[in-house]
C-alpha cells in the first residue's frame, strides 16, 4: 500500500530506519537514492541511482516506480524513529480524506535533548519554498497521474511537485509529533532567514522563481508587466520627502539612526518624523534632545497606545508634515551615506512608482559586515518580480513609498510583515523602482527583534505572511477575473 524513497548513504541510521520501516505491513516496497553506486544494500529494498534528491528527473522516476496508492519520501538522510504507529496514522489520515500530501509535528534530536517543531498549516498563500513540512511526506500517488513539469530543475523538483499537489488536493498537517529526527541547521532564525538571497544559492532561486510563476499562472493568479503610472508633480505638499522612524525602547541606537538622517543632502526640502512608541528606556529623552536643535526633527508621540510598527507608519503619514515620500529607517539601523534620500527621490521621479526599495548592507552593531553581505534582491526583475514577490519572505530596505498612495492602503497595525504587505498591496497594480547599489546599513544584533527567535514565535510570523500571501492571491485571481470580463 505504500512505495517509500529514503535517500542512503550506507549510515547506519538509515539501515536502522529500513528496518523499523519493513516491520510496517503497510509497506510493500523501499527504494534507496543515491548518487552513487553502493554495495551491500540492506535486503528486500532496491537502490536507486538519482542525480539528486531535488531534481525533477527523481520525482519522475519515483512516480513511474511507484505501483501502489501511496509514497512515503524522506527529504533528509537523517536519523528518523517514529512514535507508536505512527505510520498507520498517515496511512489512515491520507487514506480517509483522498488529501493529496500529509505531514506533521515532529521532535528534533540535539546534544541529547529533545525538542517539539510544532509545523504550520499549509494554506493557499503558502507559496515560500522553505515552507517547514519536516522531513517526512506521505504523498497520494493518484495525484500525480496529471503531473508533468514544466522544466527540467535541479534544485526546484519537490516544490513544484508540492506546488501540484496543492492544485489537486489538500495538503494536510497532522498536529501530533509523530516522530524524531536529529537537527541539521543549528543556525539562528535571524541568520536563516537571509538564505533566499545569499549570492551562492541564486541558481536555486531562479529555479525556484520558474515553478512558482508557472504555478501562478495555472492558478490564474499571475500578473503581466502592465503597470499604473503616478503623476508625482501634484501640489500640497511642503516637504518633498520625510524619513519615517518608528520606535520604542531603542536607547542605544535611535541617536545614530537620525543622526544619519539629518546629515543627509539634498536639492529638496525633508524632514523626519520620529514616531516614538511610548518608550520607556531613555529613548523619547534621547529624542528631545536632539530635536531641540534640529527642526528638521519632528517627535510625534501618538494619542493611541495599541499601535504596531505599522499603526505608526500610518500615524506619520497622516501627519501634516509629511513630505510627498515617505522613506524607512529602522531605528536599529542607519543610511549609508549622505546621498540615500537623494538617490530615492530621484529614483521615483525617474521611474514614476509608487514604491522604490535599495540595497542594504548586513552588518554588526560596529558597522562591521558580516554574512551574507550585500543584499541586493536581485531576483526582483521589472517584468516579474510582483509574481516572486508571493514566493519570497520579502522585499528588501530601504522601503519608500509615494504618500498619497499608501495613505489611500493604509499600514497594518503589525509589529511584523507590516512592509511586505502593503508591498505586495502596491504591487499589485504599481511598478516597485529598485536601487541595486547599498545605501543602508542594517545592523544585526542581539537585540533585534527577529535576531534569534523561537520555534512558536517563527511560526506566528510565518503564518502571518502566509496568510498576507492567502489574501494577495485571492486578490490577483480577482484582479484577472475582472479583466477577463472586461475584454
Amino acid at each position: 500500500m505504500i512505495t517509500v524513497f529514503i535517500p542512503y548513504s550506507g549510515l547506519q541510521h538509515s539501515n536502522d530506519t529500513i528496518n523499523e520501516l519493513q516491520n510496517c505491513d503497510k509497506v510493500a516496497k523501499i527504494f534507496l537514492l543515491a548518487n552513487d553506486d553502493i554495495a551491500n544494500v540492506p535486503g528486500k529494498t532496491e537502490l536507486l541511482k538519482v542525480d539528486s534528491l531535488t531534481s525533477s528527473s527523481t520525482i519522475d522516476l519515483m512516480i513511474k516506480k511507484t505501483e501502489t496508492k501511496f509514497i512515503l519520501l524522506f527529504t533528509q538522510d537523517n536519523k528518523y524513529q517514529f512514535g507508536q504507529f505512527a505510520i498507520e496514522r498517515f496511512y489512515n489520515t491520507i487514506d480517509s480524506t483522498g488529501a493529496g500530501l500529509v505531514y506533521s509535528n515532529y521532535f528534533v534530536e540535539k546534544d541529547n535533548t529533545k525538542s517539539r517543531i510544532p509545523v504550520n498549516d499549509y494554506q493557499f498563500g503558502s507559496l515560500r519554498d522553505d515552507f517547514n513540512f519536516g522531513s517526512v511526506l506521505f504523498i497520494n500517488r493518484e495525484l500525480l497521474n496529471s503531473y508533468k513539469s514544466e522544466n527540467e530543475y535541479k534544485f526546484a523538483g519537490i516544490y513544484d511537485l508540492r506546488l501540484h499537489i496543492s492544485r489537486e488536493g489538500e495538503i494536510l498537517r497532522i498536529p501530533e509529533f509523530l516522530y524524531t529526527t536529529i537537527e541539521t541547521d543549528t543556525r539562528k532564525s535571524g541568520a536563516k532567514q537571509f538564505d533566499y538571497v545569499n549570492p551562492k544559492n541564486r541558481e536555486v532561486q531562479i529555479e525556484m522563481e520558474k515553478a512558482c510563476t508557472e504555478h501562478l499562472k495555472k492558478i490564474d493568479a499571475y500578473l503581466a508587466p502592465s503597470f499604473k503610472e503616478i503623476e508625482i508633480n501634484g501640489t500640497g505638499f511642503e516637504f518633498e520627502a520625510s524619513v519615517v522612524i518608528p520606535v520604542k525602547n531603542r536607547v542605544s541606537t535611535i541617536a545614530d539612526a537620525i543622526n544619519s538622517v539629518l546629515a543627509q543632502k539634498t536639492d529638496f526640502k525633508f524632514n523626519l518624523i520620529v514616531v516614538d512608541n511610548y518608550s520607556d528606556d531613555g529613548t523619547t529623552e534621547k529624542i528631545k534632545e536632539i530635536a531641540q536643535k534640529d527642526s528638521k526633527l519632528i517627535h510625534v508621540i501618538p494619542e493611541r497606545k495599541d499601535l504596531g510598527i505599522g499603526g505608526c507608519w500610518n500615524e506619520a503619514l497622516q501627519n501634516k508634515a509629511c513630505g510627498r515620500f515617505a522613506v524607512q529607517l529602522d531605528s536599529d539601523d542607519i543610511y549609508a551615506n549622505e546621498n540615500t534620500v537623494q538617490i530615492v527621490v530621484d529614483t521615483f521621479k525617474k521611474e514614476k512608482c509608487a514604491m522604490v526599495i535599495g540595497t542594504y548592507k548586513m552588518t554588526n552593531f560596529k558597522l562591521e559586515e558580516i554574512p551574507p553581505g550585500i543584499i541586493d534582491h536581485k531576483e526582483w526583475t521589472p517584468d516579474n518580480g510582483r509574481n516572486n514577490a508571493l514566493r519570497i519572505n520579502g522585499l528588501g530596505a530601504p522601503r519608500a513609498f509615494y504618500t498619497p498612495i499608501l495613505r489611500e492602503y493604509k499600514i497594518p497595525n503589525v509589529s511584523y510583515g507590516e512592509d511586505y504587505a502593503v508591498g505586495l498591496m502596491i504591487s499589485r497594480d504599481y511598478q516597485i523602482g529598485r536601487i541595486y547599489e547599498p545605501i543602508y546599513m542594517c545592523r544585526r544584533w542581539e537585540g533585534n527583534s527577529d535576531a534569534a527567535l523561537d520555534i512558536d514565535k517563527q511560526n506566528i510570523y510565518n503564518e502571518y505572511k502566509d496568510r498576507i500571501r492567502t489574501i494577495e492571491v485571492l486578490a490577483r485571481q480577482r484582479k484577472n477575473r475582472n479583466a477577463n470580463r472586461i475584454l
